[in-house]
């Protein structure tokens, strides 16, 4: 064979410079593929700009904190710690969120596995603890406002709204967020952009249940003993 015919059968270098298309491409028919996208995760921007959010966040609850820790001893004359908080309440309501948290993670190993229908599951089951956790807190405001101990009776107690409100509120838009994401999911699959959405809202999941340790610890327990 001479050295034109060799060439001739030689792959350009347009040719091997393709790139590969991926199974679904080449087969139209193939099941989409729900692994994470890393290479996409890595190179988002997002996962940094929420941590400088959550640091944001830090500061919000640290000066409630500690605005908690000046007017916690000011009671005006009204009911203190012992007189309205009930340990066993308090202890069942902080179960539901500690235990969302582990749901949250099944949620995400179910993820990484690529099985969106156990993700959904998973995700199902933190929300409706953290609507439990949700349902018991706004019935103890209730309960605390029946028995005229709201927010303007004193320091203390308008320190303690301000804390656990906040919170609260925060858990409040983490359900709305999970929703809607399990939305997402449920219409797209796990594509990399709600990997990315999943590992974010687990950041801030996570984080709310930090602050919620401090706040059971801090104000129920500590003056409670």
């Amino acid at each position: 064979m001479s050295l034109s015919n060799v060439a001739e059968f030689a792959p350009t270098a347009r040719e091997t410079a393709r790139p590969l298309l991926p199974k679904r491409a080449l087969d139209p028919t193939a099941e989409p593929d729900y692994r994470a996208d890393h290479t996409a995760h890595h190179a988002s921007p997002t996962p940094i700009g929420f941590w400088i959010y959550l640091m944001s966040d830090c500061i919000i609850f640290g000066a409630l904190f500690a605005a908690y820790a000046v007017l916690g001893g000011s009671f005006a004359g009204g009911p203190g710690p012992k007189d309205l908080f009930e340990p066993g309440f308090v202890a069942v309501e902080t179960a539901l969120l500690l235990i969302s948290s582990v749901t949250f993670g099944f949620a995400m190993l179910r993820a990484e596995a690529g099985q969106r229908d156990q993700v959904l599951l998973w995700l199902g089951v933190t929300g409706l603890l953290g609507a439990g956790f949700i349902g018991m807190e706004l019935y103890e405001f209730h309960h605390l406002i029946h028995l005229g101990a709201g927010p303007d009776r004193s320091a203390f107690l308008s320190a303690f709204f301000a804390l656990v409100g906040t919170h609260g509120v925060h858990v409040t838009a983490g359900i709305i967020w999970l929703t809607t994401l399990a939305v997402q999911i449920k219409m797209h699959g796990l594509i990399g952009a709600n990997m990315r959405r999943l590992a974010t809202l687990s950041m801030f999941w996570h984080f709310l249940d930090l602050i919620w340790i401090g706040v059971f610890s801090f104000v129920y327990l500590v003056r409670l003993v």
